[in-house]
């Protein structure tokens, strides 16, 4: 049997507590870290690191943030790409005007900032919920942009509102070059999907998960549901704020207010939904799926249909073939990608007797 767990036993709190209870599942995650880290960067090229890896792990980090907010609290939100952008120029303007400051602190404090806000504009969910939160937090996502546009001291007086990202220099070491953005990207990204992870099997998580399924039972049991809505919405908005930050300064090194615009927001919430909601790995699946697929059906129909369709109408084509396979997928599997991979665990405890 492939995945076997006759005589791993738990024999005590800290076995129970950890991440991976499994040795196959703690040793996988192990390779998978060894790769990333150690092979990738001397195999890669800078179409690789630039393109696909430095964006599907940003998108991935984005839609951790938006599931801790709707897969795990399940409060609804369409202000994503709002608090990715406080983010992105909340780490630019501190970064610019505090002399000295460290990258990564300037991340953090972007992410900070990215939470009062979400903390803000998360006040209304605790009169409404459903689809009336859904358009409360749209607001945020109009009102952002708004500001940004509008007041050009955020963007140091830039008249077009564009931000430009200064030599990643962290620890003496530039990370300006694209295998640099993409160790750093990555090793902010696997922090914080530990922290995500550690969270949503905390008490806190605990408590998100029951507001999720009956607010009313867990406000009867003892838990404050305003504390809790509100601790989802700054939690989220934190990790939303550094994806925004990494967005900006390590995959597109300018970027713009309407960057972050509400098509954005709508690709993260297609990251949740394909990957599964309430999912830690479901996000990296999502987001997979969501930078992968196109640049393989572009390649696949420029071989195939190269000077025998115009470009434009052979990108129309994509999006038809894109939009067609997420269609698909969410009927044959609506609990997303995760569910998939948990599905293909089970039987593969039991092979080869199960065939």
């Amino acid at each position: 049997m492939i995945y076997r767990e006759a005589g791993q036993f738990i024999t005590d709190y800290r076995a129970d507590k950890s991440i991976f209870r499994l040795k196959q599942e703690r040793w996988g995650f192990y390779l998978i870290l060894a790769i990333a880290f150690l092979f990738v960067p001397f195999i890669g090229n800078d179409y690789w690191f630039s393109a696909i890896l430095i964006p599907f792990l940003v998108l991935s980090l984005a839609g951790l943030g938006l599931n801790l907010l709707t897969g795990y609290a399940g409060q609804l939100s369409l202000g994503s790409a709002a608090f990715m952008a406080v983010g992105a120029f909340a780490a630019y303007n501190f970064h610019l005007r505090i002399e000295g400051l460290p990258f990564l602190i300037s991340f953090l404090l972007g992410g900070f900032t990215a939470a009062i806000v979400g903390v803000i504009f998360g006040l209304p969910s605790l009169r409404i919920k459903g689809f009336y939160l859904l358009v409360s937090t749209l607001a945020a996502q109009f009102f952002v942009l708004w500001v940004f546009t509008n007041f050009s001291w955020f963007s140091n007086n830039n008249s077009s509102g564009v931000i430009t990202a200064p030599q990643l220099i962290i620890f003496d070491h530039d990370f300006s070059t694209p295998v640099g953005r993409y160790l750093l990207t990555l090793g902010i990204v696997v922090a914080l999907g530990f922290l995500a992870k550690s969270i949503v099997r905390s008490e806190l998580g605990r408590n998100w998960m029951a507001v999720r399924d009956m607010d009313t039972a867990a406000a009867v049991i003892g838990i404050s549901i305003p504390k809790t809505k509100l601790l989802a919405f700054g939690i989220s908005s934190f990790f939303l704020g550094i994806a925004g930050s990494l967005w900006a300064f390590t995959y597109l090194g300018t970027v713009e207010p309407h960057g972050f615009d509400l098509t954005r927001s709508f690709q993260i919430l297609f990251i949740i939904i394909i990957g599964g909601m309430g999912s830690i790995l479901g996000n990296f699946l999502g987001a997979a799926f969501i930078v992968l697929l196109p640049i393989l059906l572009s390649n696949i129909s420029g071989s195939l249909f190269a000077g025998a369709i115009d470009p434009g109408q052979l990108e129309n084509f994509q999006k038809i073939i894109f939009g067609s396979l997420i269609i698909f997928f969410l009927i044959k599997e609506p609990s997303g990608l995760a569910k998939v991979w948990q599905t293909f665990k089970q039987q593969s405890r039991v092979w080869p007797l199960r065939f």
